[in-house]
């Protein structure tokens, strides 16, 4: 595609950060929009400011863990569409904790969504993709699709898998030559909520040295530093330059450079600079017992 002018792209996860961003940033070059989330609240809040712009927006509650419900959503929007350009896998979830101290349960939902959320919104919508004879898929990885770190090992999974799943997939829609291609986006921090609405435990605080509460913080405070709206423009930049690997924020750049270049010994500059940052974290504050605040 070289524009989304009078375009139809569905987008996951819209109710709020890259999600909301992306469905703004789209409406504004003429794009009509298909838009679901989990949150009916944000969500509708996203359709309503993308109709003040100008264009037609879609708005349906799915969890895209729900393999049926993503179907039906797709179906839903090639009866009020009739066509379907795009497909922005946008929606996810974050989870802290060591391998050990995680249960599989954590695994599982950290899967359901991220990765499995990914597969389900391909599969329903390529077939109509397909069908417009010009179409994207947009599936959203991370930073830590790129590298490992310690603490994060179920999202790191997650989005290792969905950065394999899309660079399989593109190779084989380039060997269809069928006008649809596939885009995987590996942002570096974001100023979302994703961090504060993590699920940790307090497993997490054996790498870190901190507890769940500061370390959550210190990441949203420190580490997210590029706004919702700069990643979607690189975004929608890089699905109109079909890009295979879109990089958002320079620390995205530098991990992928540090992977290239040191694809093993990474893991040691990591672990040296966990530990380090563990020193020197503010400790996890002692709850006042009673006596003391009396006191």
């Amino acid at each position: 595609m070289k524009s989304f002018e009078n375009k139809v792209a569905a987008i996951t996860g819209a109710g709020s950060g890259i999600g909301r961003a992306l469905a703004l940033g789209l409406a504004r070059q003429g794009c009509h929009l298909a838009l679901s989330d989990v949150n009916a609240a944000g969500l509708k809040e996203t359709a309503d400011l993308a109709r003040a712009l100008g264009v037609k927006a879609l708005e349906t509650q799915v969890n895209v863990a729900d393999r049926a419900a993503v179907e039906a959503w797709a179906e839903q929007v090639m009866a009020e569409y009739g066509r379907v350009n795009a497909i922005f896998n946008n929606a996810g979830v974050a989870q802290g904790g060591t391998v050990e101290g995680n249960d599989y349960a954590d695994y599982e939902w950290v899967m359901s969504i991220n990765f499995w959320g990914v597969v389900n919104g391909t599969k329903a919508f390529l077939p109509h993709l397909k069908a417009s004879g010009a179409g994207h898929i947009i599936n959203t990885s991370s930073i830590f699709g790129l590298f490992a770190q310690p603490g994060m090992s179920a999202y790191n999974a997650s989005k290792f898998a969905v950065r394999g799943f899309t660079e399989s997939l593109r190779q084989e829609l380039d060997m269809a030559a069928c006008g649809v291609s596939a885009s995987c986006v590996h942002p570096g921090g974001i100023k979302t909520n994703i961090a504060l609405t993590a699920r940790m435990n307090d497993s997490l605080s054996s790498v870190t040295g901190q507890g769940v509460d500061e370390g959550r913080q210190q990441f949203n405070d420190q580490l997210l530093r590029t706004t919702p709206e700069q990643a979607a423009k690189v975004i929608i930049n890089g699905v109109l330059a079909n890009k295979r690997r879109i990089l958002i924020g320079g620390d995205a750049h530098a991990s992928d450079l540090m992977q290239r270049l040191l694809p093993a010994f990474y893991q040691r500059l990591v672990v040296g600079s966990m530990r380090l940052a563990a020193r020197f974290a503010p400790k996890a504050k002692r709850p006042v017992s009673t006596q003391e605040a009396a006191e």
